[in-house]
């Protein structure tokens, strides 16, 4: 753990300084109050900003007849520039709505029309390439009614993107995703929606993660308050509101991104090759810079402070951690790997900061990684000189299932390979299990319901067909897989929209590719409140499977106790939370009375089946079937049920009589 250690030195040096020189963690994190244009109480504009290779700065817009020169800012130290524009009998001199750019004299004397990087709002018009920067100060701001929900002991995480949350082919909005899409999420029994591509970008297609405007909450969906209000929303429904924050890099747009602001190759990011990124052709954020630091820390402040979010998902910290950014790079779990002069010391000490800072002032915040590399202790509290985050993605357990399904017959299925993968995490790190998020959805990949059912989701879903081979295998181990995943994956469970219910096809956005369509860009609900469509059987078991563990709490509980994997019978068992988990994959074969060892004696009873006719089973269990333990020891646990256990079905059973 040297590394860390030296790392550790470096956060403490670095949160000592910001103690000494900034008044402390609080004052320098408010910077977003400051810096850009902001309104003050007596009506007059103050206005400030960062740009250390520029000559001079003005600003210009709507308020001065875009004059590039009335308005100069005063030089201060530290490459910081500042402007006071006094009201005008009380009023704003610049009204809100009003169009805003800072003017940059650069070192070669060339006037540079910027957007400041710490605007609030950026639209653009139909008619243009580019988004133009709206001074955003309405008479009323939205005010927050609900108070955030209490910390989750059990996250469960609906990943969500405002834009495609309707079944028209347009751009949904924040008001549509408030009350069509979150009353759904409610329903379903997730308890966490984690929103995605929040962050203004030009790039539609980017699918988010090329931020042009870092503190503008997307404008293709509606303003500003109508996301405060969809956030207030769903706090009022008990629903945690997390949001896909993009530190690891940014666009390398410059006429509406950070790219060259100050008209130098430097600035926010690294220059030359290391301010680049190979494969995602971006621009990477120079963390030793102390700007930055209050860039990017001030950033997170003011999504918790002003929107009230109540925490992060942070994107792409692989490429964060390491100077190879993970490119050509695989991940073994040696030591050496993790431990070296390839890890970023700057971006690993900034990730602490952050997670420092918000577990300090808003210690009921949720941060999460997105770390395929497995690097240890990430997810332990900085003051043990660990990352600081509350959990991780296990980015392994999607890969395993694709693996599987794409190689493997069903009856090659390696029970203890599936086993190993949904149990293999670090001891004390809360790990986020998933079988498939966005990644999956995109065009050039496959979800899971599309890998199993492929063309026959076309033909065949409807329930006035005869059921297929394919579509009942589908459904079946669509089923399995998610429940196996989330019972035994981690200490949390994610979803992508549309998923739970096999959503149909892939997601693709608008681009010259494919002319500009809409017609994958959205999530088709509708399928679901078909009566006439097999959608409804996943829908329908997605929302019980997570009304089973806000019931029991399995997500909050010890790791499970597998108490068999069983080969030849492809069956898996285990018990979690009090529940006892049975799944038997073969493809073809049922067990009667098979043995199944248990901790707890008493009587059991099935609390879910797969095979139940509302979830497009063949009911072959009788519900009302009591399961009486004995006094046999089996598979290392004291006592044992004898249970019927049909072909790729999945139980959950429970004891209902617990002897004293």
């Amino acid at each position: 753990m040297a590394g860390y250690l030296c790392v550790y030195s470096l956060f403490y040096n670095r949160l000592k300084n910001i103690e000494e020189s900034e008044g402390g963690l609080d004052k320098f994190t408010k910077s977003y109050k400051t810096f850009g244009v902001n309104q003050l109480a007596d009506g007059g504009i103050y206005c400030k900003e960062w740009a250390p290779g520029a000559q001079a700065v003005f600003l210009a817009g709507d308020f001065n007849g875009w004059n590039p020169s009335s308005h100069p800012y005063k030089k201060l130290e530290y490459g910081k520039w500042e402007l006071f524009i006094p009201s005008e009998d009380g009023c704003s001199p610049v009204p809100h709505g009003s169009k805003l750019k800072v003017v940059i004299r650069a070192q070669n004397g060339a006037l540079l029309y910027r957007i400041s990087p710490w605007a609030r709002y950026v639209v653009r018009d139909e008619d243009k390439v580019n988004y133009d920067w709206v001074h955003w100060n309405p008479p009323q701001s939205y005010i927050h009614k609900n108070p955030s929900p209490k910390r989750l002991k059990s996250l469960r995480i609906y990943e969500s993107h405002v834009g495609i949350a309707s079944p028209e082919g347009k751009v949904a909005s924040y008001k549509n995703f408030t009350y069509n899409v979150l009353p759904r999420i409610k329903d379903l029994g997730y308890n966490c929606v984690q929103l995605m591509a929040i962050m203004e970008h030009a790039y539609y297609a980017s699918f988010g993660y090329q931020v042009t405007s870092f503190f503008a909450a997307s404008s293709r969906y509606g303003t500003p308050d109508d996301l405060k209000e969809m956030i207030d929303v769903a706090h009022a429904m008990g629903i945690t509101v997390l949001l896909d924050v993009v530190h690891s890099h940014a666009s390398k747009n410059s006429e509406d991104g950070l790219n060259q602001f100050d008209g130098t190759d430097s600035c926010f990011f690294h220059s030359g090759y290391k301010g680049n990124h190979q494969l995602w052709d971006s621009r990477l954020f120079d963390y030793a810079n102390w700007e930055v630091l209050r860039f990017l820390l001030s950033n997170l402040r003011m999504w918790i402070e002003d929107y009230h979010f109540d925490g992060f998902r942070f994107d792409g910290v692989t490429s964060m951690l390491y100077h190879h950014h993970g490119i050509g790079t695989g991940f073994s779990g040696d030591y050496n790997e993790y431990f070296g002069l390839h890890v970023d010391e700057d971006a690993l000490c900034y990730l602490m900061l952050a997670n420092h800072m918000i577990n300090t002032l808003h210690p009921e915040c949720i941060t999460i990684a997105e770390d395929v590399s497995g690097m240890p202790a990430l997810c332990r509290p900085v003051a043990e000189g660990g990352g600081g985050f509350d959990y991780r993605l296990a980015m392994a357990i999607p890969d395993k299932w694709i693996q599987i399904i794409k190689e493997l017959k069903d009856e090659d299925w390696n029970m203890g390979n599936i086993v190993h993968t949904l149990t293999n995490r670090r001891c004390e790190e809360k790990y986020i299990a998933y079988a498939e998020s966005h990644d999956q959805a995109l065009v050039g990949d496959k979800t899971l319901a599309f890998r199993l059912m492929d063309a026959e989701m076309y033909t065949n879903m409807s329930v006035l067909m005869p059921l297929t081979p394919v579509i009942d295998r589908g459904i079946q181990l669509h089923k399995m897989i998610r429940l196996i995943t989330h019972a035994l994956g981690g200490e949390s469970y994610l979803n992508f929209m549309g998923n739970e219910f096999g959503h149909p096809e892939w997601l693709d956005f608008p681009r010259i590719g494919n002319n500009e369509s809409y017609h994958y860009a959205r999530r088709q609900f509708n399928l679901t409140e078909d009566d006439l469509l097999r959608y409804k059987f996943l829908n329908a078991f997605d929302r019980d499977m997570n009304k089973l563990e806000e019931r029991f709490g399995w997500l909050a509980s010890p790791q499970a106790y597998v108490s068999e994997k069983h080969e030849s019978n492809k069956v898996i068992a285990f018990e979690r939370a009090g529940l006892i988990f049975i799944f038997n994959f073969h493809p073809y074969q049922s067990y009667v009375d098979y043995r199944v060892g248990i901790e707890t004696p008493g009587k059991y009873k099935i609390l879910l089946d797969s095979d139940a006719g509302e979830y497009g089973g063949h009911q072959r269990l009788d519900h009302s079937t009591e399961y009486f333990s004995q006094e046999y020891p089996h598979n290392y646990r004291p006592n044992s049920i004898m249970v019927y256990i049909p072909s790729r079905v999945a139980l959950v059973l429970h004891t209902t009589d617990i002897p004293k």
